[in-house]
């Protein structure tokens, strides 16, 4: 007598299918990035099995004997072929340092001359050596590039008895679209007016009065989360270890993010000149705003609260924008300020040329690492326009149009040759 059907095995049968064919998937899921592999391995077996059985002739049959030899052989090979490689790259112009190509120069060279594209990418299909992508971002990961690097390489052009001015600013690496990068905050952007995503840079310029050029001694990247340190901590540690360098200025000039007291009390124990603006309701003279004081045309001094009597300066520009210019030198007259003032608009000039002509925002590497690296390269690459600049009378712009514009010109010979 037939067992009669339970309206709950059809279900039950339906589901164990499904099981079943899950499990099957999840199985082929779980070897497909195998199966090329294997693929590879059975066409090596394949193509080396006579080889394998002649070398197991060779070894009294052993079978065990002729997979050490192949094995044996097959690494010999290699060994061989990476030996040939670096020998033609050695020839080819790039050394080997450290497992990586010794690129630092190449890398500084190409932010030197490029004008459009500054991506590892792009450097390796310009490289004068061969160099893929992936040597770039890993060479730009493993070297560590320091702030003290860039005064080993500018301090042979500082003239430390020239009188001159320190000159502090920061300045925002913009990464809008760099949401994964590592060091991005979000930041007030004076080019923009607005609160941005980028990567803070402090710096510190050196003036000479008498040539009137300004070179970057000294750097820090604001990264809170790293050091723990305000770009304010980082002023105060790079004017000490300024005159640490034998370097003894004028003054110091810095904008009203920088006029703290515990800054300019930090410059004045330097035994130091500062010269800066505040803003326009800075308490002075005990209770009053700076705005709301009777300045006259040839400074005015007022009790600064916290610090002590410095002389106040009111400048109005063509826009109708007023600045407050305050000093903690004695009897200062207007000239002498304008001149320092003056001065510190370099620093701006210097923020605008390492961003549009070294490329300095333009690295997407996701490390703070390969950033901060990227960041010294691009400082150096500037430095060395500046000394073209000095030496041949060249701006940073006509060098960049020197290196297209024979490119250029043989284009359009092209083109007019062949306009179809």
């Amino acid at each position: 007598m037939e067992k009669a059907q339970s309206p709950n095995d059809l279900p039950k049968f339906i589901f164990s299918i499904i099981a079943i064919l899950l499990m099957i998937a999840a199985c082929f899921w779980v070897l497909k990035p195998f199966i090329l592999g294997f693929l590879w391995a059975g066409m090596v077996v394949i193509a080396t099995w006579p080889l394998f059985k002649k070398i197991e002739s060779k070894l009294w049959h052993k079978k065990w004997l002729a997979s050490i030899a192949m094995t044996l052989l097959h690494e010999f090979r290699n060994l061989q072929k990476r030996s040939i490689n670096l020998k033609t790259r050695k020839n080819q112009g790039v050394h080997i340092l450290s497992g990586y190509p010794c690129i630092k120069d190449i890398y500084k060279t190409f932010l030197q001359v490029s004008s459009l594209r500054y991506s590892g990418l792009a450097l390796s299909e310009v490289s004068p050596s061969p160099l893929s992508h992936d040597t770039v971002s890993r060479w730009l990961k493993s070297r560590c590039f320091r702030p003290k690097d860039l005064w080993r390489l500018v301090e042979p052009s500082i003239d430390k008895k020239s009188p001159c001015v320190l000159i502090a600013d920061d300045t925002l690496i913009a990464k809008t679209r760099s949401k994964k990068i590592e060091m991005v905050h979000y930041q007030y952007s004076g080019n923009e007016h607005d609160v941005i995503a980028g990567i803070g840079l402090v710096n510190l310029l050196w003036h000479d009065l008498t040539k009137v050029e300004s070179i970057p001694i000294n750097y820090r990247i604001y990264d809170k989360d790293s050091d723990g340190k305000t770009k304010n901590t980082h002023f105060s540690e790079m004017l000490t270890l300024a005159k640490k360098r034998g370097i003894m200025p004028e003054a110091v000039v810095m904008d009203a993010w920088y006029s703290s007291l515990d800054n300019l009390k930090s410059i004045r124990s330097h035994g130091w000149i500062w010269v800066t603006t505040l803003r326009k309701n800075r308490i002075v003279n005990h209770n009053k705003q700076l705005n709301k004081l009777d300045i006259s045309e040839e400074g005015t001094s007022i009790h600064l609260r916290g610090y002590g009597w410095v002389t106040v300066f009111k400048f109005t520009a063509k826009n109708g924008r007023i600045d407050y210019i305050v000093t903690n030198k004695e009897n200062p007259t207007r000239q002498y300020v304008q001149s320092i003032m003056d001065a510190r608009w370099s620093v701006e000039v210097y923020h605008r040329e390492v961003k549009q002509n070294c490329g300095i925002e333009r690295c997407q590497a996701r490390t703070s690492r390969a950033q901060r690296n990227h960041i010294f390269l691009a400082i150096s690459a500037w430095f060395e326009q500046h000394k073209r600049r000095i030496s041949e009378k060249i701006t940073l712009y006509q060098q960049n149009w020197d290196v297209i514009k024979s490119a250029i010109t043989e284009q359009i010979r092209v083109l007019l040759a062949y306009p179809n």
